[in-house]
């Protein structure tokens, strides 16, 4: 019998989803995560900034616009595949978190079979998106499949399943660079790099929610390798991503405007870890949350960067 249907956990409070749409759709609607848009903002933001980024160094002032729209479009559809498999890979340990078991498929709302068909559609977007770009792009972009793929996987025999994750959700700092220039160069893998160093750190915060569940159901997490250090690592990832982000600006030619979002960036990064408690849940989540902010600050900064040489 399928549970009640009532918003899952870590949802948006009052999301358009759980008010207004229609009860047939919602288990899709929830099953591509659209009533908690964070994620998709995380996939987005590294693309972003690997747009801005190329823009610099392309002396070109600002970047393309018709590209941020596409990987908008791409990171809300990408984001919903991938959420879809994950939770059909993940069906049996949903059930048995408390933060997750009134997802579609653990809470029985919608079946798997389904749940294919909403997948299958969704990549589909994915792909209309992805050959949009010059040749070299789409290879890149269907080289992205791979980290998605056995990444619901990780968290079964990895003790940092956080570091796939990362591998997955940073691709787009690879995505904007080799969308311009046909090609990848040094400063889209330091900035790639950077990327997954961020993405570690935040989802590591995330994992703090689901500390004593996972140890339950015997799922593997970050927070839960790093125990009492958590906020230690955490930090040492922050420290990593400035720096690696920072040797990828200086390598596009980046000027004090870039830097000084850079350094807003980080600062932010370091408020998120002087606030983190690993035995405040809902805090945790408020600091992942966060992160949106934090990336459209270092995003606003290298597009304000490429606009200021563009126009010297």
């Amino acid at each position: 019998m399928a549970a009640p249907d009532r918003p899952v956990a870590d949802a948006v409070t009052g999301h358009w989803v759980d008010r207004h749409a229609p009860e047939a759709l919602r288990p899709y609607l929830r099953l591509a995560r659209i009533e908690r848009p964070i994620g998709w903002w995380l996939l987005l933001l590294p693309c972003w900034w690997s747009a801005a980024l190329a823009a610099i160094a392309a002396g070109q002032p600002g970047p393309s616009l018709w590209h941020l729209g596409l990987f908008l479009v791409g990171a809300v559809a990408m984001r919903g595949a991938g959420s879809t498999y994950n939770d059909i890979a993940d069906r049996d340990l949903d059930a048995r978190v408390e933060r997750t078991r009134l997802r579609p498929l653990p809470s029985g709302r919608l079946r798997v079979r389904h749940a294919l068909v909403f997948l299958a559609l969704q990549a589909l977007v994915g792909l209309a998106v992805l050959l949009q770009f010059n040749r070299t792009a789409v290879l890149v972009g269907l080289a992205s499949l791979a980290p998605v793929a056995i990444y619901p996987f990780m968290k079964r025999v990895m003790p940092m399943p956080q570091l796939v994750l990362g591998l997955a959700f940073a691709w787009g700092a690879l995505m904007g660079w080799v969308a311009l220039f046909g090609r990848l160069d040094a400063p889209a893998y330091w900035l790639y790099a950077g990327a997954i160093a961020w993405v570690v750190g935040y989802d590591t915060i995330y994992a703090v929610q689901d500390i004593e569940d996972d140890e339950i159901a015997g799922i593997k997490s970050s927070a839960r390798f790093f125990g009492a250090r958590v906020r230690l690592a955490v930090a040492g990832c922050f420290l990593a991503a400035v720096l690696f982000i920072g040797l990828a600006l200086s390598g596009a030619g980046a000027g004090p405007i870039g830097l000084a979002g850079l350094a807003l960036f980080a600062g932010h990064l370091a408020w998120q870890v002087a606030r983190l408690d690993p035995r405040d849940g809902a805090e945790a989540l408020r600091l992942f949350r966060a992160n949106r902010d934090a990336g459209l600050i270092l995003f606003c900064g290298l597009a304000l960067d490429a606009l200021w040489q563009g126009l010297m």
